[in-house]
């Protein structure tokens, strides 16, 4: 009674139709994808600093703040500045004065001369006196312009519009000339910076596509162009800076945003791209100590069967698997279960099987 029981019971597991995943087999070109994490970044910049030396009393931007040609970033102390210019104009007061004396006395003595009561060497001293405090004054002039472009260079301003990215200043700072205190980007034109490990220049250097998204909006992409490669690795993280240009870009793209940017290529030959859950790792008992042999199960729709298919691998991309050979176009691969199926075992499936997508079109 026992043993009819447990016969009835194999039997009725035996006739088990099993439910499978499958995607019908598409032969396509090869594109392959690599990803890098990059930043927006604006391809100009300006440093700038103060055009003499001073101490730092007013820092009036901060970092990130926008700004417009003109805007006023920062102060130095004018005290001795003040003193100077005031200098500068008591010599020029000083200046004309004495001209105007040089003028008076050589218009005295100019008639003196005429009356011969003085000789023309003292004439042309008079003369030459006038000269003298004429070219002083337009020597205190000058020096009286210098003092006031001091002056303005106390006031520090942004020479064009853009965003404040780092200041390298503070409040009671001593600096020197030409210090540069902020760093200025330009916003007109921006690109996107990327590091590339030396063992991918390659594929940098032969790109077909480039694409780039922003992490605020993933599903929208930007044409991008590679516009320059850096010569030399960095010394520390031993990666080359690529810069990459965004073509129709929009408001979207601010400075300092995290990218997505996808390289895109184009290889000689065509694949299958299969997900990994689809490899069957094939093994028989009396080769153990061999390599097991890659094959994938292949639905039979006129018998509603599967049987096994070897196949040769390219590659392996993350959840997914390129097939460079052993398969042909339209026929259907179980992708899911595979380990649970036996040659000729009947299945039914769980979904309507989907064509395979090809890399490009993922892309």
């Amino acid at each position: 009674m026992v043993l009819i029981s447990a016969c009835k019971q194999e039997e009725k597991i035996s006739t088990i139709i099993r439910p499978v995943l499958t995607e019908r087999v598409e032969i396509k070109e090869n594109w392959q994808q690599a990803t890098y994490a990059g930043e927006v970044k604006a391809r100009y910049k300006m440093s700038l600093g103060f055009r003499l030396g001073g101490k730092i009393t007013e820092r009036l931007v901060e970092v990130g703040d926008v700004v417009a040609p003109g805007t006023m970033l920062a102060k130095l102390d004018a005290d001795d500045i003040q003193l100077k210019l005031m200098e500068a104009e008591g010599a020029l007061a000083v200046a004309m004065a004495e001209k105007k004396k040089a003028e008076l006395d050589l218009a005295r003595y100019a008639k003196l001369y005429k009356d011969k009561m003085i000789s023309a060497s003292e004439h042309l001293q008079f003369s030459n006196s006038l000269d003298i405090a004429s070219a002083k004054v337009i020597q205190a002039r000058a020096y009286l312009e210098v003092a006031r472009n001091q002056l303005d260079y106390t006031q520090l301003y942004a020479d064009k519009g853009g965003v404040i990215t780092s200041l390298e200043m503070e409040v009671g700072q001593v600096v020197v000339a030409g210090q540069t205190v902020v760093n200025l980007a330009l916003p007109e034109e921006k690109e996107v910076i990327i590091a590339v490990a030396e063992s991918r220049l390659d594929e940098i250097h032969h790109a077909d596509e480039i694409k780039v998204s922003l992490w605020i909006e993933p599903e929208h992409f930007y044409p991008g162009r590679i516009r320059e490669i850096s010569p030399g690795a960095d010394p520390v993280t031993r990666t080359y800076q690529v810069r990459i240009s965004l073509l129709n870009m929009d408001k979207k793209v601010q400075l300092g945003m995290t990218t997505t940017v996808f390289i895109i290529r184009k290889k000689k030959q065509k694949v299958v791209r299969l997900p990994l859950s689809a490899l069957y790792q094939q093994v028989s008992k009396s080769d153990l100590h061999k390599t097991p042999q890659t094959a994938v199960w292949i639905y039979s729709p006129q018998t509603s069967t599967v049987h096994l298919q070897q196949v040769k691998v390219l590659e392996y991309q993350f959840n997914d698997v390129l097939i460079e050979s052993g398969l042909n176009n339209g026929q259907i691969v179980v992708t899911a279960g595979v380990h649970e199926l036996h040659p000729e075992q009947k299945v039914r499936l769980f979904q309507t099987h989907h064509s395979v997508e090809s890399a490009s079109e993922n892309h």
